[in-house]
């Protein structure tokens, strides 16, 4: 790569102090959350506006220079991260960060690509609205990455994935065209619905510059239990009961293990136990209503009355104001982080159907402890959709690289198992880097060339972000 050439010519498009060549300010770039890339660039580009973008991808087409787009960096799967090879350019969005408009009559936003998801969130609190995506990273993930990998989260019960809550997208593609689909439309049926090749490609058939997204009632009312009961099959009870009684107010519902409790207890800054016994598993659950009218205190207690008189559960805790609601939520979004401090952790990130989730952890846990001895299995996640993050830490003694060394093969035994029930390998987090190979085992012949297809029709020349998903 002419190095110094392109450089030249990209600071003339987005300004020399957005072209960043030293190592100490690439460093925050090159390196994900889980430390297992390191990335090589030449360069990291920060444009701060869509033209600018356009700018940039059109001399990068011309030129045949490879561009990794990058939110804020928050994936988990390595997409965002340039390969060692270093002839592949960042690109990054955390320049276009403007809230372009809001609409409370219509319960839209527009957003650039670069705002942060917190941000955004609080920009919708502003007017009374919500924008219901909920992340542990949301303080510092954006918008775009959230769309470019389909985000998920601990709404998908009430709201869905991020693609259901997105309404229009402002794309720009691998040669440097700008296409505006900035609609707010809730109904437009027009021939193909273009924005959902884009949503959850993961960079690789263009950069979301913009979107168009659904606000929704904010809640007036909120109410939330952390909750002790025994085994995986009495939360599904309690699930399948919280939801016939509750249906859409029941917008919450998180399982997570006692060693995770502990994790989050031993590691995590401000968490305390909410209950006073130990017990095998917890539930946090949520219900909410726009209505202040609307008895969901009355209802909560109803649910776990009758759970409690059916043997399901053996505890429960309500909170009793907002900040308590705040905590039962630190110590599930924290799950996350509490397991680095305990070494290695070998993660999977799957989906089995809902009904399948109890049967799915008895037969995985068992058989990962019987791979590793004396490791520790912390699945926890989403009951309520049947994403469980199937996380595997270390024995206590072990040496952390010597386990690490295990990831594919324990990856291979997990997700067997996932097929067996019928399920993804997954769930939200998207296959980047990390899942690429894996790919070709669990789609078709036919589904796998239509990628492909897809793929070479908007990036005939390979360029934006290659080598990740296919």
């Amino acid at each position: 790569m002419e190095r110094t050439a392109h450089t030249d010519r990209f600071a003339e498009m987005i300004g020399a102090a957005n072209v960043l060549t030293n190592p100490d300010e690439q460093a925050p770039f090159l390196t994900e959350w889980r430390d297992l890339y390191q990335g090589v660039t030449p360069m990291v580009l920060r444009p701060g506006s869509t033209e600018e973008v356009s700018t940039v991808m059109a001399y990068a087409y011309k030129q045949g220079l490879k561009i990794v787009p990058q939110g804020g960096n928050t994936g988990l799967v390595g997409g965002q991260i340039p390969q060692e090879t270093g002839d592949e350019i960042v690109l990054s969005l955390s320049r276009l960060n403007t809230v372009r408009s809001v609409d409370p009559a219509g319960f839209t936003i527009t957003v650039e690509a670069g705002v942060i998801l917190e941000t955004l969130q609080n920009e919708a609190d502003k007017v009374d609205r919500l924008f219901p995506l909920s992340l542990g990273a949301q303080g510092s993930c954006q918008i775009g990455g959230n769309i470019s990998t389909n985000a998920g989260g601990t709404a998908v019960l009430a709201y869905g994935n991020t693609r259901d809550l997105v309404l229009g997208l402002e794309v720009v593609l691998p040669s440097g065209e700008i296409w505006n689909g900035l609609r707010t439309l809730r109904k437009d049926n027009t021939g193909y619905d273009l924005k959902q090749l884009f949503i959850g490609a993961e960079g690789t058939l263009g950069i979301i510059t913009a979107a168009s997204l659904k606000l929704f009632p904010k809640p007036k009312k909120l109410e939330a239990a952390f909750i002790g009961l025994p085994t995986p099959q009495d939360a599904l009870k309690l699930f399948t009961m919280a939801k016939a009684q509750a249906g859409p107010v029941l917008t919450g519902f998180e399982i997570m293990p006692r060693v995770g409790l502990e994790f989050c207890l031993k590691h995590l800054e401000g968490a305390r136990d909410p209950l006073e016994g130990v017990h095998p598993w917890y539930i946090l659950m949520e219900l909410s209503s726009g209505s202040e009218a609307f008895p969901i205190r009355d209802l909560m207690e109803t649910i776990l009355g009758q759970a409690f008189e059916d043997g399901l559960i053996e505890d429960a805790a309500f909170a009793q104001n907002l900040s308590q609601v705040h905590d039962f939520w630190h110590l599930r979004h924290g799950m996350s982080e509490v397991q680095k401090p305990e070494g290695g952790s070998i993660k999977h990130d799957v989906s089995v159907p809902v009904a399948a989730i109890p049967e799915f952890l008895d037969v995985a846990m068992a058989a990962v402890q019987d791979f590793v001895p004396g490791c520790r299995p912390v699945p926890f996640g989403h009951i309520g959709d049947g994403n469980i993050h199937f996380n595997v830490s270390q024995p206590v003694v072990a040496d952390k690289d010597a386990y690490l060394a295990k990831w594919d093969e324990m990856n291979a035994i997990v997700h067997g198992i996932v097929a067996d029930f019928g399920g993804s390998i997954s769930a939200e987090h998207g296959i980047g880097r990390l899942k690429r190979t894996l790919l070709k085992d669990v789609k078709s012949d036919i589904e796998m060339d239509l990628m492909q297809r897809i793929k070479v029709a908007l990036d005939p020349k390979g360029l934006l972000n290659p080598g990740r998903v296919l």
